[in-house]
């Protein structure tokens, strides 16, 4: 069925969590000078490119090093998070996404992170609440709103379900699950065709939204290569 690949889609996205999580309250009172942001951001770099490796355990240490220096720092707090989650330690990420939205509510990346976990499990009803926390903090992060949507058809097919459980001789409930089971479903492979030498063009570059689209998948992390990241900020907004 289709589900949720978001944790290292939203993980990618960290350019934008200096931005909504800096104020004159939560920002780390020291700040960067010119060689330690370049070294801080060269170290996320590398974290996040053994993330998108699967070297979990190097990248968790590197990231280790990065929250010891910086704890105020949200960039490797939520990739440690996702390094966590992608490697299949869901409790300890899980735990990971809530300490940093204890500091920074306002960041929905964290949020939809947890709507995956939870939905990993099956608590649709709590990753539910997440999603729709991350569209109130930010309505612009679109990934919510089509995780939320999948979210809602989860729903349905459980009650759907549990009605046929009650009532085997409900006659409109197994067209309703049909077609939700329809819409989650991954869509057929498509056929290979011959075509044409393709005119040589620059390759296409992924914006973050497109690449934190869901695809058809168990439940899972979206494992592509992430963009570059920014360095963080040095001063509160």
């Amino acid at each position: 069925m289709r589900t949720f690949t978001v944790l290292l889609v939203a993980a990618f996205m960290l350019a934008a969590l200096p931005a909504r999580a800096q104020s004159a309250e939560n920002t780390d009172p020291r700040e960067f000078t010119e060689a330690g942001r370049k070294a801080y951001a060269e170290s996320l770099r590398k974290a996040r490119a053994l993330v998108g490796d699967k070297q979990y355990g190097e990248a968790i240490t590197i990231l280790d090093g990065l929250i010891a220096e910086r704890p105020r720092e949200p960039q490797a707090r939520f990739l440690r998070g996702v390094a966590l989650a992608d490697s299949g330690k869901s409790v300890e990420a899980t735990a990971a996404f809530l300490a940093l939205l204890g500091e920074y509510p306002e960041l929905p990346e964290p949020r939809n992170n947890l709507a995956v976990l939870y939905a990993q499990k099956g608590e649709y009803g709590l990753a539910r609440e997440q999603l729709e926390a991350a569209i109130n903090a930010a309505p612009e992060y679109t990934l919510a709103y089509e995780n939320l949507g999948d979210i809602y058809a989860r729903l349905a097919a459980t009650q759907y379900e549990k009605t046929l459980a009650r009532d085997p001789r409900n006659r409109t409930a197994p067209v309703k699950l049909k077609l939700v089971r329809e819409a989650l479903a991954p869509p057929p492979a498509a056929t290979a065709t011959p075509v044409a030498p393709p005119v040589a063009s620059p390759a296409p570059v992924a914006s973050p939204a497109t690449a934190a689209a869901i695809a058809p998948a168990a439940p899972a992390v979206d494992t592509s290569t992430p963009p570059a990241a920014a360095a963080p900020a040095a001063a509160p907004r």
